[in-house]
């Protein structure tokens, strides 16, 4: 079971990733925006997962993300977006696949593949 901190600003969204990863026996911290997400991370340093939506108001997923792994270099990071190709040119990402701390998930998924790339990451520890 892993402590999973999700910023995600689609109310809909966020609940259908919350029951997805409860039901796969995850704790889920459930945030509705980067800042939100950002005092989560300052209020709790046993997050093993932060799985975030890159574009939302204020505070960016990949600025969020930035300060995660800043703060908690363990930290893993799974982005998920409806504007990967944007995204990517945007923030300069490249495709993660061979990165097993940080990967990329695209909208719109089936819930099963998020739960599955989420337990492959939590599967590999960091060296």
């Amino acid at each position: 079971m892993a402590q999973i901190l999700l910023a995600e600003d689609d109310k809909s969204m966020l609940n259908f990733l919350v029951i997805a990863l409860e039901r796969a026996g995850h704790n889920i911290t459930a945030t509705e925006n980067g800042s939100e997400a950002l005092d989560a991370l300052n209020n709790n340093d046993d997050f093993d997962l932060l799985l975030t939506d890159i574009v939302m108001p204020g505070i960016d997923g990949i600025e969020l993300a930035q300060k995660a792994t800043d703060k908690y270099p363990n930290i893993k990071v799974m982005f998920i977006t409806g504007f990967a190709a944007i995204a990517m040119e945007k923030y300069n990402l490249q495709e993660s696949s061979d990165n097993k701390d940080t990967q990329m998930l695209s909208k719109p998924f089936h819930l099963n593949d998020l739960v599955e790339q989420v337990e492959d990451m939590l599967s590999h520890s960091k060296e």
